[in-house]
């Protein structure tokens, strides 16, 4: 979760300092390594289809280096097709940039007395991941954390007679201090114990 905002409502009496919605926006797939990843292999790959395409024709595409030296088939082809694939790597790493896989918000209403939790996905079929369930039904707060190489750092909301819903974003592991903090203020907003720490 990148940000965690607080929306405040009307109480009963009329107080609106009282808190009664907490929406946390989940990042996705729009962070700035994709972006770099996604740059990086678009003009690799373009390097590498134009240098393909330069020993063909036997004209330099390129700025930096000369590869009308090389020969086409085994060089430029592979070369070629090399950048091809790049290309098709590059494509899927913008669309999924594009549609935000990933992203979303995570949303515990107290006046409607509702859950709701939404990820945006692969176009399709589940193209929206939409989850709702009664905040009454919500047990815990879990905080997960492996360390290693691949460490993994999530929190997780239980909530009865279903699998834990992870709330966290994918990826990127959160900083311990921010999780501890995130974990502690939802555990403290739906009135559940925080585990796992």
């Amino acid at each position: 979760m990148t940000a965690s905002t607080i929306n405040k409502g009307n109480s009963p009496n009329g107080d609106r300092s009282a808190t009664s919605v907490l929406k946390q926006n989940v990042l996705g797939s729009r962070r700035l390594s994709n972006y770099w990843w996604a740059t990086i292999v678009t003009l690799g790959a373009t390097g590498f289809v134009l240098a393909g395409i330069s020993s063909y024709l036997k004209v330099n595409l390129l700025i930096v280096t000369d590869p009308t030296q090389l020969v086409f088939v085994p060089q430029g082809l592979v070369m070629g097709l090399y950048g091809a694939a790049g290309l098709l790597l590059a494509l899927y790493l913008w669309l999924v940039i594009l549609w935000d896989v990933g992203g979303g918000y995570n949303e515990f209403n107290q006046e409607t007395g509702k859950i709701k939790i939404f990820r945006n996905g692969f176009p399709g079929k589940n193209r929206r991941i939409e989850f709702e369930s009664p905040l009454q039904d919500a047990q815990s707060v879990q905080i997960s954390i492996k360390e290693g190489l691949n460490p993994r750092r999530v929190l997780y909301l239980r909530v009865k007679g279903r699998r834990d819903i992870p709330l966290t974003r994918v990826g990127q592991p959160l900083a311990l201090t921010e999780l501890e903090t995130q974990g502690a203020e939802l555990a403290r907003f739906l009135g559940v114990p925080l585990e796992g720490l």
